[in-house]
Protein backbone atom coordinates (compact mmCIF):
# COMPACT_ATOMS: atom_id res chain seq x y z
CA UNK A 1 0.00 0.00 0.00
CA UNK A 2 2.86 2.37 0.79
CA UNK A 3 4.25 1.98 -2.74
CA UNK A 4 0.84 2.74 -4.25
CA UNK A 5 0.42 5.78 -2.00
CA UNK A 6 3.88 7.04 -3.01
CA UNK A 7 3.00 6.69 -6.69
CA UNK A 8 -0.32 8.47 -6.22
CA UNK A 9 1.36 11.28 -4.24
CA UNK A 10 4.00 11.72 -6.95
CA UNK A 11 1.40 11.79 -9.75
CA UNK A 12 -0.77 14.21 -7.74
CA UNK A 13 2.17 16.51 -7.15
CA UNK A 14 2.88 16.61 -10.89
CA UNK A 15 -0.78 17.13 -11.86
CA UNK A 16 -1.58 19.82 -9.29
CA UNK A 17 0.63 22.75 -10.26
CA UNK A 18 -1.20 25.43 -8.27
CA UNK A 19 -0.21 26.37 -4.71
CA UNK A 20 -2.97 26.17 -2.08
CA UNK A 21 -3.24 29.97 -1.74
CA UNK A 22 -3.33 30.40 -5.53
CA UNK A 23 -6.06 27.76 -5.86
CA UNK A 24 -8.09 29.29 -3.01
CA UNK A 25 -7.95 32.70 -4.68
CA UNK A 26 -9.15 31.21 -7.97
CA UNK A 27 -11.94 29.25 -6.22
CA UNK A 28 -13.25 32.53 -4.78
CA UNK A 29 -13.70 34.01 -8.28
CA UNK A 30 -16.70 34.00 -10.58
CA UNK A 31 -14.99 31.98 -13.34
CA UNK A 32 -14.35 29.12 -10.93
CA UNK A 33 -17.93 29.09 -9.68
CA UNK A 34 -19.43 29.36 -13.17
CA UNK A 35 -17.84 26.30 -14.79
CA UNK A 36 -18.26 22.61 -14.22
CA UNK A 37 -20.94 19.99 -13.71
CA UNK A 38 -23.29 20.90 -10.89
CA UNK A 39 -24.97 17.57 -10.31
CA UNK A 40 -27.95 15.73 -11.59
CA UNK A 41 -30.70 17.83 -10.02
CA UNK A 42 -31.53 19.22 -13.45
CA UNK A 43 -31.30 22.77 -12.15
CA UNK A 44 -27.57 23.33 -12.55
CA UNK A 45 -27.50 24.95 -9.13
CA UNK A 46 -25.14 24.49 -6.27
CA UNK A 47 -21.42 23.84 -6.22
CA UNK A 48 -19.80 22.08 -9.14
CA UNK A 49 -17.93 18.82 -8.66
CA UNK A 50 -14.69 20.53 -9.70
CA UNK A 51 -15.14 23.44 -7.29
CA UNK A 52 -15.73 21.03 -4.43
CA UNK A 53 -12.67 19.06 -5.53
CA UNK A 54 -10.59 22.24 -5.51
CA UNK A 55 -11.48 22.90 -1.89
CA UNK A 56 -10.51 19.32 -1.02
CA UNK A 57 -7.22 19.66 -2.93
CA UNK A 58 -6.32 22.71 -0.84
CA UNK A 59 -6.97 20.73 2.35
CA UNK A 60 -4.91 17.76 1.09
CA UNK A 61 -1.99 19.95 0.07
CA UNK A 62 -1.94 21.53 3.54
CA UNK A 63 -1.79 18.18 5.32
CA UNK A 64 1.36 16.41 6.36
CA UNK A 65 1.94 13.22 4.37
CA UNK A 66 1.60 11.15 7.55
CA UNK A 67 -1.91 12.60 8.09
CA UNK A 68 -3.27 11.66 4.65
CA UNK A 69 -6.11 9.12 4.76
CA UNK A 70 -7.08 6.42 2.29
CA UNK A 71 -9.94 8.74 1.22
CA UNK A 72 -7.39 11.49 0.55
CA UNK A 73 -5.35 9.14 -1.64
CA UNK A 74 -8.51 8.07 -3.49
CA UNK A 75 -9.32 11.73 -4.19
CA UNK A 76 -5.74 12.42 -5.26
CA UNK A 77 -6.01 9.55 -7.74
CA UNK A 78 -9.32 10.97 -9.04
CA UNK A 79 -7.67 14.39 -9.51
CA UNK A 80 -4.81 12.89 -11.52
CA UNK A 81 -7.27 11.07 -13.78
CA UNK A 82 -9.34 14.21 -14.36
CA UNK A 83 -6.31 16.36 -15.16
CA UNK A 84 -4.85 13.81 -17.57
CA UNK A 85 -8.17 13.28 -19.39
CA UNK A 86 -8.84 16.98 -19.83
CA UNK A 87 -5.30 17.83 -20.86
CA UNK A 88 -5.60 15.14 -23.55
CA UNK A 89 -8.55 17.09 -25.02
CA UNK A 90 -6.12 19.89 -25.82
CA UNK A 91 -8.52 22.72 -25.10
CA UNK A 92 -9.87 25.27 -27.54
CA UNK A 93 -7.84 26.41 -30.52
CA UNK A 94 -8.32 30.06 -29.58
CA UNK A 95 -8.15 31.95 -26.30
CA UNK A 96 -7.18 29.07 -24.01
CA UNK A 97 -6.38 31.66 -21.34
CA UNK A 98 -10.03 32.63 -20.89
CA UNK A 99 -11.65 29.30 -21.70
CA UNK A 100 -13.99 27.16 -19.64
CA UNK A 101 -11.57 24.28 -20.36
CA UNK A 102 -8.79 26.10 -18.50
CA UNK A 103 -11.06 27.23 -15.67
CA UNK A 104 -12.34 23.68 -15.18
CA UNK A 105 -8.79 22.37 -14.96
CA UNK A 106 -7.89 25.13 -12.52
CA UNK A 107 -10.77 24.05 -10.26
CA UNK A 108 -8.92 20.72 -10.11
CA UNK A 109 -5.64 22.44 -9.22
CA UNK A 110 -3.99 22.47 -12.65
CA UNK A 111 -3.30 25.61 -14.66
CA UNK A 112 -2.50 24.42 -18.20
CA UNK A 113 -0.81 27.74 -19.03
CA UNK A 114 1.93 27.22 -16.43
Amino acid sequence: MADEHNTIAKDFSEAVNMAPAELEKFLDGDDSKRVGWKGGDGKGSGESVGHESGRRIVAIKRKKKADLTDDDYAHMKKVVGYVHRHLAQGGPAKDKEHSDWRYSLMNWGHDPLK
